[in-house]
């Protein structure tokens, strides 16, 4: 049986955008779920501090990960500015 598509907004592009952002936040919960299973499985083995991992970066990282940060939103955007 082939049901009708949910609707919660009078715009279908609305209600497409909506499905969208719920697909990418099932993934996103994917993805932190196994990355605390790893990090369990590797703070267990002794292979990683998890004090270490939840500790500000150094500087040097901290200006790495910011112009990695700025540059993939700049990339994310893109569409939207035409």
């Amino acid at each position: 049986m082939n049901r009708p598509e949910q609707t919660f907004f009078p715009d279908p592009a609305l209600d497409r955008a909506f499905a969208v952002v719920m697909a990418l936040a099932s993934e996103v919960y994917v993805l932190r779920d196994r990355l605390a299973a790893l990090e369990r499985q590797l703070a267990a083995r002794g292979l990683a501090d998890r004090a270490e991992l939840d500790a500000e970066p150094p500087p040097d990282v901290l200006a790495q990960s910011a112009a990695d940060r700025d540059a993939f939103v700049a990339h994310l955007l893109t569409p939207l500015l035409g």
